[in-house]
């Protein structure tokens, strides 16, 4: 069977962003590129392998019942959209794949609004296929065992999450198995999935934020010292109050801050904590929450960096009352299959970009607040940094 099976599955902010995409950037192209972090060897034939997920990919459309979901759970998106949606095919001509030297290289290229929806079927696939090959297999009563705990463990902790797990998940059965534990034993502290499909087959809440690469974008397109504004600008403006998440660690979370107005800070309900040290992160936004005179009591925040429950439960604590906190729990959910399998740290980034296909392309770079998930080349992260005092 097929590893991706349905359009919907996939994380919300996919379809958020390439609506966004759509309406104020429609000529807009990119060029994704696959990162393995752990710079891990690949089987041979596996390039082979993922090439006919891929082309399989191509016969996937939205079934009514799936189209009566998001015109129900997901208002912020338009009818033209959802019109959109249901003709969209994927297209396989879009995505160049090599294995060299055991090194699997993705490239996914084209108009933003189309070529964006690649990326977490993508790297879904790739873990579910390399787990496979290698011959690994979940430990079925040690995966339920394990999500049962932390369900239960997080509703003891009164600790809000959705599950963020599907882009680095250890196959569909087990996300599917998951998500159906965590709604069983996680009573109201479960919020919801980022992963849409899941979402509608279990009758959950769809959550999600913004992702990186529109940050990114904004940063080619309008320069570094405007990205993180003109990214939030643009974002008001497409969803008008909807979906009022914001990452702050594009281009470091400092620099994030220093760009956070007091209209983006009424605005934005939460921001998103994706790396660096947490308790710094949580002293940062609430100082200055209040240089802005805003009461952070009335604001949230939305941890999602390699988290378990032990670490969200510190975080809750260190909170106490004095900002929101809520968390995105992924791999640590999706992933834990076995003592003995290691989850992939595998990401999908967007290196390049353009207004229109006749111009040239301009490099995208993301920083973080650690060294380990900048990426980007060498010249232009040391621009960046350059430009932006770092």
């Amino acid at each position: 069977m097929s590893v991706i099976r349905s359009l919907l599955d996939t994380d919300l902010y996919k379809f958020t962003t390439s609506y966004a995409y759509s309406k104020l950037f429609p000529r807009a192209h990119g060029e994704f590129e696959f990162v393995d972090r752990s710079n891990g060897d690949y089987p041979d034939g596996f390039d082979i392998l993922l090439k006919k997920e891929i082309e399989k990919m191509s016969t996937l459309s939205l079934s009514q019942g799936e189209e009566n979901f998001i015109r129900q759970q997901m208002p912020y998106l338009p009818p033209t959209y959802i019109d959109f949606l249901k003709g969209f095919r994927f297209d396989p001509s879009e995505v160049d794949i090599r294995l060299e030297d055991k090194k699997l290289h993705i490239n996914a290229k084209g108009l933003l609004y189309r070529v964006t929806l690649w990326e977490t079927p993508i790297l879904a696939t790739v873990s579910e296929l390399f787990f496979r090959e290698m011959g690994k297999y979940p430990d079925r009563k040690y995966m339920e065992e394990a999500a049962i705990e932390k369900a239960m463990r997080m509703k003891e902790h009164d600790i809000t999450f959705s599950l963020f797990g599907m882009r680095r998940r250890f196959s569909f059965e087990v996300e599917d198995r998951v998500t159906e534990l965590l709604k069983q034993h996680a009573g109201d502290s479960l919020y919801g999935t980022s992963n849409v499909y899941m979402a509608y087959k279990h009758n959950l809440s769809v959550s999600g934020t913004h992702p990186h690469e529109w940050v990114q974008f904004h940063g080619s397109i309008y320069g570094y010292k405007m990205a993180n504004y003109m990214s939030m600008e643009d974002w008001i403006n497409v969803f008008d109050g909807d979906l009022g998440t914001v990452l702050t660690d594009t281009y470091t979370t400092d620099v994030f801050l220093r760009n956070f107005s007091k209209k983006h800070a009424a605005l934005f309900t939460s921001l998103r904590h994706d790396s660096g040290d947490p308790f710094v992160f949580i002293d940062k936004v609430i100082r200055r929450y209040e240089e802005l005179r805003i009461n952070p009591k009335m604001k949230y925040l939305v941890f999602s960096d390699s988290l378990n429950v032990d670490k969200a439960i510190e975080i809750k604590n260190y909170c106490n009352n004095r900002i929101g906190s809520t968390f995105g729990i992924g791999t640590n959910l999706t992933n834990d299959v076995s003592s003995k399998i290691k989850s992939m740290n595998i990401v999908m980034k967007l290196f390049r970009c353009k207004m229109t296909a006749k111009e040239e392309w301009q490099e995208c770079v993301k920083l973080s607040d650690v060294e380990g998930k900048h990426t980007g080349s060498e010249r232009e992260i040391m621009l960046v940094k350059a430009t932006l005092g770092l």
